[in-house]
Protein backbone atom coordinates (compact mmCIF):
# COMPACT_ATOMS: atom_id res chain seq x y z
CA UNK A 1 0.00 0.00 0.00
CA UNK A 2 1.38 3.40 -0.99
CA UNK A 3 0.05 5.30 1.99
CA UNK A 4 1.55 8.57 0.78
CA UNK A 5 -0.87 8.59 -2.17
CA UNK A 6 -3.81 8.90 0.25
CA UNK A 7 -2.48 11.92 2.12
CA UNK A 8 -3.53 15.56 1.83
CA UNK A 9 -0.59 17.17 3.68
CA UNK A 10 -2.37 19.85 5.65
CA UNK A 11 -1.57 23.17 7.32
CA UNK A 12 -4.65 25.25 8.14
CA UNK A 13 -3.81 26.98 11.42
CA UNK A 14 -4.51 30.72 11.24
CA UNK A 15 -0.95 31.56 12.30
CA UNK A 16 0.66 29.64 9.41
CA UNK A 17 3.52 31.63 7.90
CA UNK A 18 4.90 31.73 4.38
CA UNK A 19 7.97 29.78 5.48
CA UNK A 20 5.76 27.08 7.01
CA UNK A 21 3.84 26.74 3.73
CA UNK A 22 7.10 26.47 1.82
CA UNK A 23 8.19 23.72 4.22
CA UNK A 24 4.83 21.97 3.80
CA UNK A 25 5.14 21.96 0.02
CA UNK A 26 8.73 20.76 0.08
CA UNK A 27 7.71 17.90 2.38
CA UNK A 28 4.84 17.00 0.06
CA UNK A 29 7.27 16.78 -2.86
CA UNK A 30 9.76 14.71 -0.86
CA UNK A 31 7.14 12.20 0.28
CA UNK A 32 5.07 12.39 -2.92
CA UNK A 33 1.85 13.12 -1.07
CA UNK A 34 -1.35 13.42 -3.10
CA UNK A 35 -1.93 17.08 -2.23
CA UNK A 36 -1.28 19.91 0.14
CA UNK A 37 -4.29 21.53 1.82
CA UNK A 38 -3.94 25.23 2.66
CA UNK A 39 -6.02 28.30 3.37
CA UNK A 40 -7.01 30.43 0.40
CA UNK A 41 -4.38 33.12 0.93
CA UNK A 42 -1.63 30.56 0.27
CA UNK A 43 -3.08 28.84 -2.80
CA UNK A 44 -1.06 30.89 -5.29
CA UNK A 45 2.17 30.26 -3.36
CA UNK A 46 1.52 26.53 -3.10
CA UNK A 47 0.65 26.35 -6.79
CA UNK A 48 3.93 28.06 -7.67
CA UNK A 49 5.99 25.80 -5.41
CA UNK A 50 4.36 22.62 -6.69
CA UNK A 51 4.11 23.50 -10.37
CA UNK A 52 6.85 21.07 -11.40
CA UNK A 53 5.56 18.21 -9.24
CA UNK A 54 2.60 15.83 -9.26
CA UNK A 55 1.35 17.16 -5.90
CA UNK A 56 -2.05 18.84 -6.15
CA UNK A 57 -3.24 21.97 -4.34
CA UNK A 58 -6.37 21.85 -2.18
CA UNK A 59 -8.00 24.90 -0.60
CA UNK A 60 -10.63 25.11 2.14
CA UNK A 61 -13.83 27.12 1.64
CA UNK A 62 -16.20 28.50 4.29
CA UNK A 63 -13.66 27.27 6.80
CA UNK A 64 -13.96 26.27 9.59
CA UNK A 65 -17.56 27.23 10.46
CA UNK A 66 -19.49 26.70 7.22
CA UNK A 67 -21.97 29.41 8.14
CA UNK A 68 -21.02 31.90 5.43
CA UNK A 69 -23.47 32.96 2.72
CA UNK A 70 -23.52 30.64 -0.27
CA UNK A 71 -22.48 33.55 -2.48
CA UNK A 72 -19.37 34.04 -0.33
CA UNK A 73 -18.48 30.35 -0.61
CA UNK A 74 -18.95 30.45 -4.37
CA UNK A 75 -16.69 33.50 -4.72
CA UNK A 76 -14.06 31.97 -2.45
CA UNK A 77 -14.12 28.72 -4.43
CA UNK A 78 -13.86 30.48 -7.80
CA UNK A 79 -10.98 32.58 -6.52
CA UNK A 80 -9.12 29.54 -5.22
CA UNK A 81 -9.47 27.78 -8.58
CA UNK A 82 -8.26 30.91 -10.38
CA UNK A 83 -5.23 30.99 -8.06
CA UNK A 84 -4.36 27.41 -8.99
CA UNK A 85 -6.29 25.12 -6.64
CA UNK A 86 -7.06 21.67 -8.01
CA UNK A 87 -9.48 20.66 -5.24
CA UNK A 88 -11.90 22.40 -2.87
CA UNK A 89 -12.82 21.30 0.66
CA UNK A 90 -15.94 23.21 1.75
CA UNK A 91 -17.69 23.13 5.12
CA UNK A 92 -21.38 22.23 5.15
CA UNK A 93 -23.86 24.70 6.69
CA UNK A 94 -24.39 22.95 10.02
CA UNK A 95 -27.16 25.24 11.25
CA UNK A 96 -29.21 24.72 8.11
CA UNK A 97 -28.74 20.97 8.39
CA UNK A 98 -29.87 20.94 12.00
CA UNK A 99 -32.87 23.09 11.07
CA UNK A 100 -33.72 20.45 8.46
CA UNK A 101 -33.46 23.07 5.74
CA UNK A 102 -32.27 20.39 3.38
CA UNK A 103 -32.96 22.32 0.18
CA UNK A 104 -30.67 25.09 1.41
CA UNK A 105 -27.93 22.60 2.32
CA UNK A 106 -28.22 21.01 -1.12
CA UNK A 107 -28.09 24.36 -2.91
CA UNK A 108 -25.12 25.55 -0.82
CA UNK A 109 -23.09 22.53 -1.95
CA UNK A 110 -24.41 22.37 -5.50
CA UNK A 111 -23.70 26.03 -6.21
CA UNK A 112 -20.06 25.57 -5.20
CA UNK A 113 -19.80 22.42 -7.33
CA UNK A 114 -21.24 24.26 -10.33
CA UNK A 115 -18.77 27.09 -9.75
CA UNK A 116 -15.73 24.81 -9.85
CA UNK A 117 -16.87 22.45 -12.62
CA UNK A 118 -14.69 19.38 -13.04
CA UNK A 119 -12.47 20.23 -10.08
CA UNK A 120 -12.84 17.94 -7.08
CA UNK A 121 -15.24 19.03 -4.34
CA UNK A 122 -15.04 17.56 -0.85
CA UNK A 123 -17.74 18.50 1.67
CA UNK A 124 -16.80 18.61 5.36
CA UNK A 125 -19.60 17.42 7.65
CA UNK A 126 -17.99 18.19 11.06
CA UNK A 127 -19.21 14.90 12.49
CA UNK A 128 -18.50 15.82 16.11
CA UNK A 129 -21.42 18.27 15.92
CA UNK A 130 -23.89 15.85 14.31
CA UNK A 131 -26.03 12.92 15.36
CA UNK A 132 -25.69 9.66 13.45
CA UNK A 133 -28.94 10.42 11.63
CA UNK A 134 -27.62 13.87 10.66
CA UNK A 135 -24.36 12.35 9.39
CA UNK A 136 -26.35 9.97 7.22
CA UNK A 137 -28.67 12.68 5.90
CA UNK A 138 -25.80 15.08 5.22
CA UNK A 139 -23.90 12.39 3.32
CA UNK A 140 -26.94 11.67 1.14
CA UNK A 141 -27.39 15.37 0.38
CA UNK A 142 -23.71 15.61 -0.63
CA UNK A 143 -24.23 12.83 -3.16
CA UNK A 144 -27.37 14.46 -4.55
CA UNK A 145 -25.54 17.80 -4.83
CA UNK A 146 -22.78 16.15 -6.92
CA UNK A 147 -19.99 16.39 -4.35
CA UNK A 148 -17.03 14.15 -5.18
CA UNK A 149 -16.11 13.41 -1.56
CA UNK A 150 -17.72 13.46 1.86
CA UNK A 151 -15.23 14.44 4.58
CA UNK A 152 -15.47 13.91 8.33
CA UNK A 153 -14.03 16.97 10.03
CA UNK A 154 -12.29 20.33 9.94
CA UNK A 155 -9.89 19.40 12.72
CA UNK A 156 -10.95 22.58 14.53
CA UNK A 157 -13.96 21.24 16.45
CA UNK A 158 -14.38 19.04 19.51
CA UNK A 159 -13.54 15.81 17.69
CA UNK A 160 -12.23 14.31 14.50
CA UNK A 161 -12.75 11.19 12.42
CA UNK A 162 -14.37 8.11 13.92
CA UNK A 163 -14.91 4.56 12.70
CA UNK A 164 -18.64 4.80 13.47
CA UNK A 165 -19.06 7.93 11.35
CA UNK A 166 -17.10 6.46 8.45
CA UNK A 167 -19.37 3.41 8.43
CA UNK A 168 -22.47 5.63 8.45
CA UNK A 169 -21.08 7.78 5.63
CA UNK A 170 -20.13 4.70 3.63
CA UNK A 171 -23.64 3.27 3.84
CA UNK A 172 -25.28 6.60 2.97
CA UNK A 173 -23.16 7.38 -0.09
CA UNK A 174 -23.44 3.79 -1.36
CA UNK A 175 -20.43 4.07 -3.66
CA UNK A 176 -21.67 7.28 -5.29
CA UNK A 177 -18.96 9.46 -3.72
CA UNK A 178 -15.60 9.00 -2.06
CA UNK A 179 -14.67 9.54 1.59
CA UNK A 180 -11.98 11.62 3.29
CA UNK A 181 -11.12 11.11 6.96
CA UNK A 182 -9.54 13.96 8.89
CA UNK A 183 -9.02 15.02 12.47
CA UNK A 184 -6.97 13.08 15.00
CA UNK A 185 -5.17 10.76 12.56
CA UNK A 186 -1.63 10.89 13.90
CA UNK A 187 0.02 7.50 13.27
CA UNK A 188 0.38 4.77 10.64
CA UNK A 189 -1.93 2.23 12.29
CA UNK A 190 -4.80 4.71 12.57
CA UNK A 191 -4.31 5.84 8.99
CA UNK A 192 -4.32 2.26 7.73
CA UNK A 193 -7.46 1.47 9.75
CA UNK A 194 -9.39 4.17 7.89
CA UNK A 195 -8.04 3.13 4.51
CA UNK A 196 -9.07 -0.46 5.23
CA UNK A 197 -12.59 0.86 5.93
CA UNK A 198 -12.72 2.30 2.43
CA UNK A 199 -11.49 5.87 2.89
CA UNK A 200 -10.00 7.32 -0.29
CA UNK A 201 -8.13 10.25 1.23
CA UNK A 202 -6.66 11.31 4.59
CA UNK A 203 -6.44 14.93 5.69
CA UNK A 204 -3.52 15.08 8.11
CA UNK A 205 -0.89 17.45 9.42
CA UNK A 206 1.00 14.40 10.72
CA UNK A 207 1.91 13.00 7.33
CA UNK A 208 5.64 12.84 8.04
CA UNK A 209 5.10 11.03 11.34
CA UNK A 210 2.69 8.60 9.68
CA UNK A 211 5.18 7.79 6.93
CA UNK A 212 8.03 7.41 9.43
CA UNK A 213 6.04 5.14 11.76
CA UNK A 214 6.04 7.59 14.66
CA UNK A 215 3.21 9.47 16.38
CA UNK A 216 2.46 13.18 16.22
CA UNK A 217 0.75 15.40 18.80
CA UNK A 218 -1.05 17.40 16.12
CA UNK A 219 -4.84 17.78 16.39
CA UNK A 220 -5.47 17.65 12.63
Amino acid sequence: MKLNSYIDHTLLKPTATKNEIIKLCNEAITYDFFAVCVNGCYVALANELLSDSSVKVCSVIGFPLGAMATEAKVFEAKNAIAQGADEIDMVINLGALKNKHYDFVFDDINQVKKAIGDHTLKVILEISELSYDEISKASSICVDAKADFVKTSTGFSSGGASIEAINIMKKAINGKAKMKASGGIRDYDTAKTYIDLGVDRLGVSSGIAIMNGTKSNSNY
